[in-house]
């Protein structure tokens, strides 16, 4: 069987038994440790070109320096994760991240070396230890990406479709029994249905959903929703991540200032120059991105702007040492060597989504589940920087790993052809009703929230779901709901949820979040109920 990314699907007679569904670093991944099994890859976008693991800068986290240890990385990450980090799979995770590393050096990765030879490690906020593995400064999503892709590319087991956008998962009972997808980058009114063995998503998280993001626009929570409308159960939905330094020039996407500026002792200061971390935590400005972030936002929402000065720490060595940021910077106007980067919270990451196990298992047979879209436990409240592509290899190996074991034979099935025609067409701009949702997860469910603002976030959301037709618009507010819903459920302040009427962490409440679609409808009707009156 070989790969073409170019042929009609109606014309082939038979399927690949295991579908991944997203192109990024898990999917792509996961596809590669499953040869020579044959797979299908089906990817929104061109392969690379719609995931955020692309557009990562700052690099993989993995005890791999001689002072570090899997002890000391896993202490960093329960410390970060603000009390729920499921303990035994972080454990799993930080002990097979050198062997992963290892891994991404066969498909040959082009991680920075020192003059020795051995792999230049960073330090990165919440880090105790230099461990972040990186490619020229901030280059490392893109050149982890690049180098699977090559190796994909050559792979003749791995079919990758481009272009095709997942709107459905079928089942029978309780078992996933294929997807649905739109080809043409959605644009298509025909739809395909693939009928599989196992499913594996891998379709990225939920930064769209927002008004101000770091994420590709791909990355619209439409993987959890669909996963939820088949009975998944979702995990931790209330802890999304934003990352506090997106350049903010207006750009959607926003533009992303890697951590490792921060790293590397860039500081963060207001319009008068004044310091303004060091009055919120002792790490300064290389506290949990969490208190970063809410101290970046209160100092934009009081008028005063927050800007990161990288010109005494890093200078002239700028455009050498981070040529991504460099390049986004020259493109606004601004030359960070000598003039500081004006910096906004941006939603970056969702700790939460489609629960799964150790392996990837999800609640519903037959359906698996990595990277971002997925919620292993792994990073608690608060994810530790860099351990999300950490995470992806690791589970996107081990699913590979549970896949053969389950499904020891490949087996081809019949062709599914043609699903239905509909005119849900994917639109190259943001529909009235997305913008609309956007702006309300911003205003309301974003990197500060409470009772009031939430229960907004529920009219609003059940206003624009009375009147949607759509069904790859109702995954994504399926996906909206389940964030707000959690939010609205957990009342206290833990990790990257933060809410102004109840800011401490309570004890009853040091446990993770399990929803599932029927229980946060429940908790939205009764908020917009409440919102009305």
């Amino acid at each position: 069987m070989t790969k073409n990314s170019a042929f009609s699907p109606t014309s082939w007679t038979g399927i690949d038994d295991v579908v991944i569904v997203g192109g990024g670093l898990a999917g792509l991944f996961c596809a590669l440790q499953m040869a020579p099994r044959p797979v299908t890859v089906l990817a929104a976008a061109p392969i690379g070109q719609g995931a955020s693991s692309a557009w990562a800068q700052a690099g993989i986290a993995a005890a791999v320096s001689e002072g570090d240890t899997i002890e000391k990385h896993l202490r960093d990450t329960l410390d970060a994760g603000a009390g729920i980090v499921d303990e035994k799979i972080a454990r799993t995770m930080v002990s097979e991240g050198p062997a992963r590393i290892n891994d991404l050096l066969t498909y040959g990765v082009p991680f920075d070396r020192d003059l020795e030879g051995r792999l230049a490690l960073s330090k990165e906020a919440a880090h105790g230890e230099h461990r972040v593995v990186r490619v020229r400064g901030d280059m490392a999503g893109k050149a982890i990406m690049e180098a699977l892709i090559a190796a994909v590319r050559k792979t003749p087991s791995i079919r990758v479709l481009e272009g095709y956008v997942v709107e459905h998962l079928t089942t029978e009972g309780r078992y996933v029994s294929g997807v649905v997808a739109r080809p043409d980058g959605g644009k298509s009114r025909r739809r395909v249905a693939f009928p599989t063995r196992a499913v594996v998503l891998c379709s990225g998280g939920i930064g769209h959903l927002y008004a101000v993001t770091t994420n590709p626009p791909q990355s619209r929570g439409g993987g959890a929703g669909m996963a939820a409308r088949a009975g998944a159960i979702i995990a931790d939905p209330e802890f999304v991540q934003f990352h506090p330094t997106a350049i903010n020039v207006g750009l959607d996407p926003a533009p992303l200032a890697t951590e490792a500026l921060r790293g590397d002792g860039a500081l963060l200061v207001n319009a008068s120059g004044h310091r303004f971390m060091l009055d919120i935590h002792e790490d300064g400005e290389l506290a949990p991105r969490d208190i970063v972030a809410r101290g970046i936002f209160a100092e934009v929402q009081a008028g005063r702007g927050a800007f990161l000065d990288c010109t005494k720490s890093i200078g002239s060595h700028f455009a050498e040492q981070f040529p991504t940021v460099y390049g986004y910077c020259q493109k606004a106007g601004i030359d960070p060597a000598l003039e500081p980067i004006p910096v906004i919270p941006a939603a970056h990451y969702h700790m939460g989504g489609i629960l799964t196990d150790a392996d990837g298992r999800t609640s519903l047979d037959g359906l698996w589940a990595a990277g971002e879209v997925a919620s292993t436990g792994a990073h608690g409240a608060n994810r530790l920087a860099s351990n999300s592509l950490l995470e992806a290899v690791v589970f996107g190996g081990r699913i590979a790993e549970d896949i053969q074991g389950m499904l020891p034979a490949p087996k081809l099935l019949s062709w599914g052809g043609p699903g239905d025609d509909s005119d849900d067409i994917v639109t190259e701009h943001d529909s009235p009703q997305m913008k609309r949702l956007r702006k309300a997860m911003s205003d309301y469910a974003g990197v500060i929230r409470d009772a009031e603002g939430l229960s907004k976030a529920a009219r609003i959301i059940a206003d624009i779901e009375a009147g949607n037709a759509k069904e790859r618009f109702a995954n994504m507010l399926t996906t909206a709901k389940l964030v707000v819903a959690g939010a609205l459920q957990r009342e206290e302040s833990r990790g990257g949820h933060y809410r102004t009427d109840r800011p401490d962490p309570l004890p009853e409440w040091k446990r993770r979040t399990f929803l599932s679609l029927s229980q946060a409808d429940e908790i939205i009707a009764t908020a917009a109920q409440k919102a009305e009156t």
